[in-house]
Parts: structure tokens; sequence; C-alpha cells
């Protein structure tokens, strides 16, 4: 029995010691494995540059804040028209807002450029062209600016007669306002040209009679022939009687 109770105060003295050896291991661990894994980095650092960041990032959508005090008329116009349209569109975007009005405004540049194609071309065809794109009937007798350019060789009474058996009264009005014109020139009442318009005319004739007749005549033929309506025969008629009693007047 004694020696058991012995073995067993032998086996006990060995288990602490193990003990506190174990403990002293353990903290002093810790130090060794932190003191180890210190690790200086000595490679070289690689730079990294960017270029033309501010070309790259200048669209509108980085466009983060506008100021427009200093600005151009133009730039605040086109800054209000961009406010305008965020705000009638509800658009959270300014960048959205100025695209928007980017395109807007290029549709507006398109349209007031085909508009002054389209007026200068009426106004040229208007003057003294307009038998080149009107009514094939309008180029069966004689090319128009032919006989403006020998008004006083042109036989104008049988070319009236040609087109109103055609019932082509637009024509024959005109030829009644080249006959007047032709007339008005022979009494030296005015200098003809064919550059000139019916308002040089008008300026250049002096008697009073003579002027408002002319203003009549003219009125009638700028409405039918370069108005381009279709007349009938009682308008052609009640026309035709204003030109001829003028005519009549110039041959006294």
């Amino acid at each position: 029995m004694s020696r058991i109770l012995f073995l067993h105060i032998v086996l006990l003295f060995f288990g602490i010691s193990l003990h506190a050896n174990a403990v002293t291991i353990d903290t002093t661990a810790p130090l060794q494995t932190m003191q180890d894994s210190v690790y200086v980095d000595t490679a070289p650092i690689d730079k990294r540059e960017f270029d033309n960041l501010k070309e790259i990032y200048e669209g509108n959508e980085f466009i983060y804040e506008r100021t427009v005090d200093n600005s151009g008329i133009w730039t605040r116009f086109k800054q209000w028209l961009s406010d305008f349209f965020k705000n009638l569109f509800d658009i959270n975007s300014d960048a959205k807002a100025a695209d928007i009005t980017d395109i807007i405004l290029k549709v507006f540049y398109v349209v007031i450029f085909l508009l002054v194609v389209f007026f200068i071309v009426k106004a040229i065809i208007n003057k003294e062209g307009s038998w080149i794109f009107g009514k094939s009937s309008d180029k069966t007798i004689i090319p128009v600016t032919d006989i403006e350019n020998n008004i006083y060789e042109t036989d104008f009474k049988s070319l009236i007669i040609e087109a109103e058996k055609e019932d082509n009264y637009r024509l024959a009005i005109r030829y009644y306002h080249l006959w007047l014109l032709k007339s008005l020139s022979e009494a030296e009442i005015i200098d003809y040209d064919v550059e000139k318009t019916n308002s040089d005319y008008y300026l250049e004739i002096e008697n009073k009679d003579t002027k408002e007749e002319f203003s009549y005549t003219s009125y009638l033929y700028n409405y039918i022939w370069y108005g381009e309506f279709d007349i009938d025969n009682a308008q052609f008629e009640k026309a035709k009687k204003a030109f001829t009693q003028f005519l009549r007047t110039l041959w006294k």
C-alpha cells in the first residue's frame, strides 16, 4: 500500500514538472514566431503614369459642375436651353440634358439650312425662270427667256393667239405683260432691261395715271403667272381687258 502511494506521489510530481515546462515553451513561442514573420520589401517600386487624362475625361458625362458666369453668350444660351429641357422632360443628368440640347440644335440647323435653300430656289424660279419647272403646256410654244432677250423682234399678238387656242391663259398673260413692257419702252416711258423688276419700272414711270395702270396690271401678272393659279376663261378675259386697255393708251 505504501508503495502504491509512493508511486502516485512520484507521478504527480513529474506531471506538475512537465506542465510547467510546457507553459514556459508556449509563452516564448509566439514572440519567436512574430520575430521570424517580419518581412522587409526591398523590391523597386514600379511607378505608373497616366497621360492625356484631361482629354479622355472631357466629355459631357464627366462634367459634374458647370459654370457659365464667365462664358460667352452662346454658351450661356445653350446652358439655359439645356436646363429648360432638363426641367421639361424631367431629366436627372446634366450630361443627358446637354446631349438632348445638342441633338435638337443640330436638327434646328438642318431645318434652317433647308428653308434657306428652298427660298433661294423659289426666288430664282420666280424671277423669270419658272417656265423651266412649270407646266408642260408652258413649254410648247417658245422659251420665255428667249423672248425677253429679243423683246423688240417678238410678235406678241401671234403668240397670244396661239396660247389662247391651247387655253393656256397663264402664258397668254405672260405675253401680255412682256408686250406691255415693250410698248412702254418704245414710248420711252421706261428703259427696258431683262434684269429689272416691275418695281424698278414702276419707279421710272413719271405719269400718275400710267403708274396706276402699270401697278394694277403688274398685280394681275404676279398673281396669275408667279402664283401659278389656274384661271378660267372669265378670269382671263377680265385680266386681258386690263392689259389691252393699257396698251391702247400707249399706242395713241
